[in-house]
């Protein structure tokens, strides 16, 4: 019973920033993956960033490299999503992802928990 929540979600201009956070809780939660995710209306959801709580490896979409970047931080259970340079395709509801199983080599999953997702909105 992982629960996630994020937040930093909010509406930002063309070119501007934000911060994403997941906290995380509960008494099952294991620091393996933590993921972030994006679905914009009408797409399937699409992998964004991802690390790996030991060693702290790091994988990013594409589109959001130089861009974004994932953080850990151990003693508050949390992941962070700085997001710089925003531009309209980032307008998405991010969710937050947790893995149950550790780090093979991909930090593009599997995820198996999930928080309920933060509204990122980039104006032009």
């Amino acid at each position: 019973q992982v629960q996630l929540v994020e937040r930093g979600g909010g509406l930002v201009q063309a070119g501007g920033s934000l911060r994403l956070s997941c906290a995380a809780s509960g008494r099952t939660f294991n620091k393996y993956m933590m993921g972030w995710f994006r679905q914009a209306p009408g797409k399937e959801r699409e992998f964004v960033a991802g690390i790996n709580w030991r060693g702290g490896a790091t994988d990013y979409a594409e589109s959001v490299k130089g861009r974004f970047t994932i953080s850990t931080s151990n003693t508050q259970n949390t992941v962070y999503l700085q997001m710089n340079t925003l531009n309209s395709e980032d307008t998405a509801v991010y969710y937050c992802a947790a893995s149950n199983s550790p780090y093979l080599g991909s930090l593009r999953g599997p995820y198996a928990t999930w928080g309920q997702g933060t509204q990122v909105t980039v104006s032009s």
